[in-house]
């Protein structure tokens, strides 16, 4: 990534392992999550991947137990192994998880409220 990428990114990345379905209308693909954020998530491009990069989609991340993050994503970016998407809606309950699993791997408190205050910045 160039460095200028890296500035303009505002937010931390967290490589995580976990369940992911991505879902439009009646279609969705299994996949393996690759890093998530406060703003979106990055996946590896499924085998089957068909998905139109004009419409919407829900992405489904099983965190364990009751804990699941439910977005609704557009997808940004499209690359042969990977598929960027950035997240346009997230309920309550979903961004608490998503802050807490953010708080746990940023280990910084400080750093999790530039994110979270980041959040309601227009790009």
């Amino acid at each position: 990534m160039s460095e200028s990428a890296n500035e303009r990114r505002r937010f931390q990345r967290i490589a995580f392992d976990a369940p992911t379905v991505i879902a439009q209308g009646e279609r969705q693909w299994q996949a393996t999550l690759h890093d998530i954020s406060l703003k979106g998530l990055l996946i590896k491009t499924p085998r089957d991947w068909n998905g139109d990069p004009n419409q919407p989609f829900e992405a489904l991340i099983e965190l364990g137990g009751e804990a699941r993050v439910k977005m609704e994503v557009v997808l940004t970016r499209t690359q042969p192994q990977s598929l960027g998407f950035v997240c346009r809606h997230i309920d309550l309950e979903s961004i608490s998880h998503l802050r807490r699993l953010v708080e746990l791997n940023l280990g910084d408190e400080q750093l999790l409220e530039r994110e979270l205050a980041a959040l309601g910045d227009d790009d």
